[in-house]
């Protein structure tokens, strides 16, 4: 029992050992890659293109009416022999009938004119396959921000850890400082606690820091459908994207002629007219041609009964009212313009929105390239100020208390920085994203 016991120990630990030491692959990315991993391997993006595809058959199923529809019918059958009573069912008389029977027909029919309806269907068929589409390409759009979106949290976080071991740096060689003028009586103990509490701080943002690009990563590598073992390193060339503004003019040009969200509500109007048109057409006739094949045997139409085939077959055209329509259709009608104004005032709705959103967008994007050179003279100063009030320290001129402030003056200034670089970045993809154009 014990042996047992311990190769199920062994066993577990083996497997533990194996599912958790997954070792990691750091490869890095630039933002056009992981779009194009997106593109091909997002979960999301597969979902909304099979709506293509059931769209794209739905428009061959209604194709298929404009084809003739073809029946074709055989029986075979026991006859039994046919039993003549007289009217007061006194006098039987048997007649013997030929016990084998058999039909066979062929029917075709084929539609003429039933106001353009089958044309119609086609076209409600063709515009789904495009609402489809669009689908897709706002889907992708969606994607895609959220992939860069996550990117450039993640470079972001790498610089704020980048930051914090930089100021790690310089609070070990403080603290070196403090211990020494501690020894030589030149300062208290209070001044060696700070300084380790704040080494202590610095460390604890780096470990929440590691956390939240772990979470991140899996969050990204997920999206992309790599491995979860993959480390994604943001190139460095992601800074030097090229994002100079445009005219305002220009961005809503753009959002007015080629943003999804737009196309799909004009379609969408398109669609309602489309099916107010197939609605008029059950007020119009049916006309079809048909033609037909009958063969059966055998004759009973005859005394005696004759074992010989009869064959007959017909041609013509029919035509089909449906007199109920004249009464019925007009609610349907007041139904579907209904439909109409709905997606006209849906289209005015969405090009609000979208408008709202563009020059959010724009204004946000100047807000962050102001902000960055605004933190970049922040940067300086506080490198600046900390330099000095370093030396003051050092020649004992200045309290810990004024070290602190100014180092931790410094973090800030640097953290506020390296993120406005991104956040500039970001307000710009964000814009194109607004525009349709990402």
């Amino acid at each position: 029992m014990y042996k047992i016991k311990y190769f199920l120990g062994l066993l577990f630990i083996l497997i533990y050992s194996i599912g958790f030491s997954q070792e990691i692959y750091s490869q890095k990315f630039s933002i056009d890659e992981i779009v194009k991993l997106a593109i091909e391997n997002n979960q999301k993006l597969k979902v909304s293109k099979k709506s293509v595809d059931i769209a794209q058959q739905q428009t061959e199923i209604y194709k298929q009416n404009q084809l003739p529809n073809v029946s074709f019918n055989a029986t075979a059958m026991y006859l039994g022999d046919v039993e003549i009573l007289d009217k007061d069912f006194s006098k039987q008389t048997t007649v013997d009938m030929p016990h084998f029977g058999n039909t066979f027909s062929l029917q075709a029919q084929q539609l003429i004119y039933k106001g353009n309806a089958i044309n119609n269907s086609i076209k409600v068929g063709s515009l789904q396959e495009q609402l489809a589409n669009l689908n897709v390409d706002n889907d992708a759009i969606v994607i895609k921000f959220l992939v860069i979106s996550n990117y450039l949290d993640l470079y972001k976080l790498y610089n704020q850890k980048q930051v914090f071991l930089e100021n790690i740096k310089l609070a070990q060689k403080r603290i070196e400082n403090v211990n020494s003028f501690y020894k030589q009586g030149m300062v208290t103990r209070n001044e060696v606690v700070r300084g380790d509490l704040l080494l202590a701080s610095l460390n604890q943002a780096v470990v929440t820091i590691n956390n939240n690009i772990t979470i991140l990563n899996y969050q990204l590598t997920t999206a992309l459908g790599l491995p979860n073992n993959i480390e994604i390193i943001p190139e460095d060339e992601t800074l030097k994207l090229d994002t100079s503004l445009q005219d305002f003019n220009t961005y809503q040009d753009l959002l007015l002629n080629k943003h999804p969200l737009i196309k799909s509500v004009q379609l969408q109007e398109k669609l309602a007219e489309t099916g107010l048109i197939i609605t008029k057409s059950e007020k119009l006739p049916v006309v079809a041609g048909f033609a037909g094949y009958n063969m059966q045997r055998p004759l009973t139409n005859s005394i005696p009964i004759i074992d010989m085939y009869s064959n007959s077959w017909q041609v013509g055209v029919s035509l089909n009212y449906n007199i109920e329509s004249l009464y019925k259709t007009s609610k349907k009608e007041a139904l579907d313009k209904l439909k109409i104004e709905q997606v006209q005032e849906l289209k005015t709705l969405t090009e609000q929105n979208l408008q709202i959103a563009i020059k959010a967008a724009y204004l946000k994007y100047n807000e962050a390239i102001s902000q960055k050179v605004t933190y970049f003279e922040s940067k300086r100063l506080a490198n600046e100020n900390y330099k000095i009030i370093e030396n003051k320290y050092l020649n004992q001129l200045a309290l810990i208390t004024d070290m602190l402030d100014a180092s931790n003056a410094k973090l800030e200034a640097e953290l506020q920085y390296v993120n406005s670089e991104i956040n500039s970045i970001y307000a710009y993809y964000n814009l194109l994203k607004t525009t349709g154009e990402l």
